[in-house]
């Protein structure tokens, strides 16, 4: 199940699923409704956004769900979209109405934190759902052409399209200091394991998606393509812990037939290389036979590019080039 596209005209609701909207910027609010309300839509807010406990910062359960449901419910609102993320969205995934999501399909979009909830909804309803920028990443001044791009792509268009590596990556603190970036060129994605695939999508923050395994919300992702990717809480231990949760995956029963992996591009922090990353890769064997590309821009640096949970991607991995193709 898509959701309709977007056009100028609609309604497109923040919520604050994971952390609440009271950490951002006023520059930052300011400058991502403009950048929403010049694609032609209209930005409103939920009850609660503003609501924010002081150890979790963020509203309470019910506050959260009830923001959430209310934005599923309203014949207005077109498509919605998360403030930010954090770390306890999951706290809400029993108390979501799935019925009538199935009655009142619609964009839903956020990543990290949010993993949980776009994989729980896809998964309970079948509606496809989509990991990419939060209402506060409109809010990043400069470097976002890129983002920007490919949420129209996926929001405005109805056709495949192929997704090209940005020119130019950060990993800095934009919502601090917007004027001096720290500009990175980018060398690309890369091939680990070759191959061509195809298949329907599923993941997003691979911790994240890591605590709906044995849950009802765990996504089926037998003959998937998987997108992972995770940010760099860990540090220099990055690799292990990257390593033990995707391994922790690969336990699953349903990690049969897998048809491609997809990997995020990492933050500094993680001290990862393309050694590390093969070497990695190469020690498990349940995925020699299956195509593995490195380096895709999602996850916790900029810029990203959407792709939905539960669309359709296409991958051909071959002598050193790699084709990339999303639908959904």
């Amino acid at each position: 199940m898509v959701p309709e596209k977007l056009k100028a005209g609609d309604e497109v609701r923040i919520i604050a699923p994971s952390r609440s909207m009271v950490i951002l910027g006023e520059d930052c609010k300011k400058i991502a409704t403009e950048r929403l309300e010049a694609l032609g839509l209209k930005v409103t807010f939920g009850k609660y956004v503003m609501e924010a406990d002081e150890d979790y910062m963020c509203a309470s359960v019910e506050h959260r769900v009830e923001d959430l449901n209310e934005a599923f419910r309203d014949k207005n609102v077109k498509a919605i979209l998360t403030v930010i993320g954090g770390f306890n969205s999951n706290q809400i995934l029993d108390y979501i109405d799935y019925e009538l999501i199935k009655q009142n399909p619609k964009i839903f979009c956020g990543f990290s934190d949010i993993t949980a909830i776009s994989n729980a909804i896809h998964s309970k309803t079948g509606l496809v759902t989509y990991s990419g920028p939060h209402y506060s990443s409109f809010g990043m001044l400069k470097g976002f052409e890129y983002e920007l791009e490919y949420f129209k792509k996926i929001f405005f268009e109805s056709e495949e399209f192929e997704v090209e590596s940005s020119k130019e990556w950060s990993d800095d603190l934009w919502f601090i200091d917007q004027e001096n970036r720290e500009i990175i060129s980018n060398e690309g994605m890369y091939i680990i394991n070759e191959g061509t695939a195809e298949g329907d999508i599923v993941g997003g923050n691979l911790c994240t998606l890591n605590l709906l395994q044995g849950t009802e919300y765990m996504p089926n992702i037998e003959g998937k393509v998987l997108f992972l990717e995770d940010d760099n809480m860990a540090g220099k231990i990055y690799l292990m812990e990257f390593d033990r949760n995707l391994q922790s995956l690969i336990h699953t029963k349903e990690f049969k037939n897998i048809k491609a992996i997809i990997l995020g591009r990492n933050q500094k922090g993680c001290e990862m290389t393309k050694e590390k990353w093969t070497k990695m890769i190469k020690t498990k064997p349940e995925l020699k036979d299956i195509p593995v590309i490195a380096g895709a821009d999602f996850g916790h640096t900029t810029p990203i590019f959407t792709f939905p949970v539960g669309g359709h991607a296409k991958l051909e991995a071959v002598n050193g080039k790699i084709k990339l193709l999303i639908k959904g």
